[in-house]
């Protein structure tokens, strides 16, 4: 068998024509959508939207409203009669609430600081690879994510290091979470090793280069781990409830909320929160004041979280999977 006869057995069938194209070649997830799939993320976000705002709205309504109101209502209000800022001057004057407030704010500014500077010092240490015992350590921490002391010997352990009563048994025992420093170490891990080289050379430190190279091409995760420490103390009622149960004076706000709404006791210093003291039809309900504090607990969050969410998101972004 002669070599042409053997190359046109190899090219039989074969054409020099270009394989068709077609015309949209883009993937089925970067397709535009269809009327039919808009009309249903619209109705899915709709109805997702009124679960949220709904019961929000009802709140907050409530906690404007009389007890006359309240009690054609038979509970939470829907349609207002009348409005009145009486629920929110009787738990802001007696003290408890505004105290409370103040004790918030400082705990969770104080705790996220604390968290924050050791959480990004323990991620940047395991994120370079050549740092004394950094494999030892990460499997260290590892470790406690699924193993821990429990609960009674965590409050031994505070208990005699002089911790019951005292603010920093709120701070201390939950200051670090492992999962957040994880994800910090991977954004720390993935920084650019040109930069940190180039630092290098020009004679820049360990802590320079954390705070100069770093932090700067990690800002969307740094915020978004702020994020979750700061609501993470914000809504602490738990370690307070072990630590300081009795000293009304230095509850925070998350506790007072669980002694007026879940357990519906009196507030020391609070005269009128007494159900047989409401008599007049425009004062202000048990119901309005419970919920005029359950609205003096979100609103923080509410008015934080907007200009955090772009940080979020980007922090998420960054961290998925991209084609």
């Amino acid at each position: 068998m002669t070599t042409d006869t053997i190359q046109r057995r190899l090219t039989r069938g074969r054409t020099d024509k270009p394989r068709p194209v077609r015309k949209n070649s883009r993937p089925v997830w970067e397709e535009p959508p269809t009327k039919i799939g808009q009309a249903g993320k619209g109705a899915v976000l709709t109805v997702v939207l009124l679960l949220i705002a709904g019961p929000l709205y009802s709140i907050v309504l409530t906690s404007f409203s009389p007890q006359r109101s309240v009690g054609i209502a038979g509970g939470l209000v829907v349609v207002p009669h009348g409005v009145n800022l009486n629920a929110y001057r009787e738990i802001l004057t007696d003290g408890t609430v505004s105290r409370s407030l103040i004790v918030t704010f400082v705990l969770t500014a104080i705790g996220t600081v604390f968290s924050m500077i050791v959480s990004v010092l323990c991620a940047y240490g395991l994120s370079r690879g050549r740092t004394f015992g950094h494999r030892k350590i990460l499997m260290m921490l590892i470790v406690t994510m699924f193993f821990n002391g429990g609960l009674i010997p965590t409050f031994l352990v505070v208990n005699a290091l002089g911790g019951y009563g005292q603010y920093w048994a709120l701070v201390l025992p939950s200051a670090v979470s492992v999962f957040n420093i994880l994800i910090m170490r991977g954004f720390y891990s993935a920084t650019s090793a040109e930069l940190i080289d180039a630092a290098k050379i020009d004679g820049a430190s360990e802590w320079r280069i954390l705070w100069s190279v770093v932090l700067p091409t990690t800002k969307a995760v740094s915020a978004v781990m702020a994020l979750f420490y700061a609501v993470g103390y914000w809504n602490t009622f738990f370690s307070v409830m072990l630590y300081m149960p009795f000293d009304h004076s230095k509850w925070p706000m998350q506790y007072v909320l669980y002694q007026y709404v879940d357990l519906g006791t009196t507030m020391p210093g609070v005269g009128s929160t007494n159900i047989g003291s409401f008599t007049g039809p425009n004062g202000p309900a048990p119901l309005s004041l419970e919920m005029a504090v359950v609205v003096l607990t979100l609103l923080p969050i509410l008015v934080f979280y907007p200009f955090v969410q772009k940080h979020f998101t980007k922090g998420v972004l960054t961290g998925a999977v991209k084609g």
